[in-house]
C-alpha cells in the first residue's frame, strides 16, 4: 500500500487556491429528464459545471412537490458533489453562495467532510486537524424551510450490482414488498442484477456527469483520491424518494462497515457506509429538509459472513453479480483485487468449488501473489486494504471455516499458509457460529422488517446445519 507525502503540496495548493465558492445551482425538469446542476469556483481560476439527469417515467412524479423542497435537496446533493472539486486543492475557505447555513448545519457538513475524507487525507500524507482544515463561510440571504412530506410506505432500493444490494433486493422481494430499484450510473450487469425481464422489476436510473475540468486538473498533478460516495448516492437517494413519492430509502450496508480501515484510527473508506453516518444523515433530513423519509439500511443488523452465509442461497445470481471495482467497467472479476479476494473467502465457506469456479473462473486460494492482500485482509499487514470489505475477524473466520471444508487435506497455497500461521491457532478456537448468529441491535429497522432478515438467518441455519435457532 503506497502512502503519497503530499504535504507539501497540500500547503502549496492551499496558498494558491485561498477559496472555493458554490456558487449556484439550477433544476429543470422536462418531460423527458430531470436535470439538476451546479456552479462551483475555485479562486477565480478554474470552474466547474457538474450534472446530475433522470430519466422520467412512470414511476416520477414531480406534481406533488414543493419547489422548496426541489430546490433544498438540490443544494444539499451540490454540498456532497463539492467536495470532489474542492478536495483537488483543499482551499482553506469555502464559500456558501446559494443558501443560508446555520452554525449546527456547517459543523454536520465540517464533520461529514473530514471524516468522509479519512482516506484520502491518509494516502496523502496530510494529517490535517478538525478545527483549522476548512472554514465553512455561509453567505446566502435565503434558508429553505423544513417542510412534511406524504409518502407512500413503500420502498427504494440503490442497487450497485454487488452482492448486499442483490440480497436485501431478494429478501425484500420474497417478502411482497413494494419495491423501487434506483441505479446510479448503471453498468450493464448492474442491471442484470434484479432482471429487466422480470416484469415486476421497477426501475429508476440517475447519470452523473463529472466536469472535465476536474479531470484535467487531475492530469496536472492535483491532489486526488477517495471521495464518500455513499454520501452521495444518500442524497441522491433522498431526491428520488420525493419524486417517487416513496418513503422507505432501503441502503444494504451492514455492520461491518463500522470497522476502522487503519487500526486505531478513524480512518475508515465505508465512513459513508456506517452507523453513525446513518444516523447522522437521518437526523439532518429530518430537522433540515423534510420529515417523512425513512433512510435506513436493511442490512445493519448483520455481518459480512452472515451475508455470505444467507446470499449463498440465492444462486440466480451468481453469474450476474460482481464485487470487483476493478473489473466493473467490462463486467468482469479481475481476480487480483482485494474486493475479488474478499468475496472469495467469505463466500468459499459456502460454496461448492464447482460454484465458485463458474463465479470466479479460478481458485484464488492458489494464486501466490495474493498473498500481500491475503496478510492485509486478516490482519497480518497494519492496514487493511482501503475497499468496502467485511472485518478482520470475520475474515479469518471464513478462512478457518474453509479450511476445515477441506477436512485438513490438499490446501490450495494460501490456506497451506494460514493453516502454519499463528493466526490459524486463535481463531479455530472460536466458534464461527457464533458470527453467524449476531443480530447487530445498533439499527432503524422496523420490527417487520428485522423479522424477515430473523427468519432468513433461521431457516438458513436449518439448510445448512439442520439446527433450529432463535435470533
Amino acid at each position: 500500500m503506497i502512502i503519497a507525502n503530499n504535504y507539501n503540496r497540500f500547503k502549496e495548493l492551499r496558498d494558491d487556491y485561498p477559496y472555493f465558492i458554490f456558487e449556484e445551482f439550477h433544476i429543470k425538469s422536462t418531460n423527458l429528464n430531470i436535470c439538476m446542476s451546479f456552479h462551483f469556483n475555485l479562486s477565480d481560476k478554474f470552474h466547474f459545471y457538474p450534472k446530475i439527469d433522470i430519466p422520467v417515467n412512470e414511476f416520477i412524479n414531480t406534481d406533488k412537490l414543493s419547489q422548496n423542497l426541489l430546490n433544498n435537496i438540490v443544494f444539499h446533493i451540490g454540498m456532497i458533489e463539492m467536495l470532489s472539486y474542492w478536495k483537488a486543492t483543499c482551499s482553506p475557505e469555502i464559500i456558501i453562495k446559494s443558501y443560508k447555513l446555520d452554525d449546527v448545519q456547517q459543523l454536520w457538513w465540517k464533520k461529514l467532510y473530514f471524516n468522509g475524507l479519512g482516506e484520502f487525507f491518509y494516502l496523502n500524507g496530510i494529517n490535517p486537524n478538525f478545527h483549522d482544515f476548512v472554514t465553512i463561510k455561509s453567505v446566502g440571504n435565503e434558508a429553505f424551510s423544513r417542510e412534511t412530506v406524504d409518502l407512500n410506505n413503500t420502498n427504494l432500493i440503490p442497487v450497485g450490482g454487488g452482492k448486499d444490494s442483490a440480497l436485501s433486493y431478494n429478501l425484500l422481494s420474497e417478502a411482497a414488498e413494494d419495491n423501487l430499484v434506483f441505479f446510479l450510473n448503471p453498468q450493464h450487469l448492474p442491471v442484470d442484477v434484479v432482471d429487466l425481464n422480470n416484469k415486476k422489476s421497477k426501475i429508476v436510473i440517475a447519470e452523473r456527469e463529472i466536469s472535465p475540468v476536474l479531470l484535467e486538473l487531475n492530469n496536472k498533478g492535483f491532489l486526488n483520491g477517495h471521495t464518500p460516495f455513499s454520501a452521495l448516492l444518500a442524497f441522491i437517494s433522498l431526491m428520488i424518494s420525493a419524486l417517487t413519492s416513496r418513503k422507505n430509502i432501503i441502503l444494504s450496508n451492514e455492520s461491518s462497515a463500522n470497522e476502522s480501515t487503519v487500526a486505531n484510527t478513524s480512518v475508515n473508506h465505508q465512513y459513508s457506509k456506517t452507523f453513525a453516518f446513518e444516523s447522522d444523515f437521518r437526523y439532518y433530513v429530518s430537522d433540515y429538509i423534510a420529515d417523512g423519509f425513512n433512510y435506513f439500511s436493511f442490512l445493519r443488523p448483520v455481518n459480512e459472513l452472515q451475508i455470505a452465509f444467507l446470499f449463498s442461497e440465492h444462486k440466480h445470481f451468481f453469474k450476474k453479480f460482481r464485487s470487483c471495482n476493478v473489473g466493473s467497467k467490462k463486467g468482469v472479476w479481475c481476480c487480483r483485487c482485494p474486493k475479488c479476494l474478499f468475496t472469495y473467502i467469505i463466500l468459499y465457506p459456502f460454496l461448492s468449488n464447482e460454484e465458485l469456479n463458474s463465479i470466479f473462473g479460478e481458485n484464488l486460494f492458489d494464486i501466490s501473489e495474493l498473498k500481500p492482500i491475503f496478510e492485509q485482509l486478516t490482519g497480518k499487514a497494519d492496514i487493511k486494504p482501503f475497499d468496502c470489505i467485511g472485518t478482520i475477524a470475520e475474515v479469518n473466520m471464513a478462512i478457518v471455516m474453509s479450511i476445515k471444508k477441506h477436512k485438513y487435506k490438499n490446501l490450495p497455497y494460501l490456506l497451506e499458509y494460514y493453516f502454519t500461521d499463528e493466526l490459524y491457532k486463535i481463531y479455530e478456537k472460536k466458534n464461527f457460529k457464533t458470527l453467524l448468529k449476531q443480530f447487530n441491535t445498533e439499527n432503524f429497522l422496523s420490527v417487520h422488517h428485522a423479522k424477515i432478515i430473523k427468519s432468513a438467518l433461521e431457516k438458513r441455519f436449518i439448510a445448512i446445519f439442520g439446527e433450529n435457532i432463535s435470533i
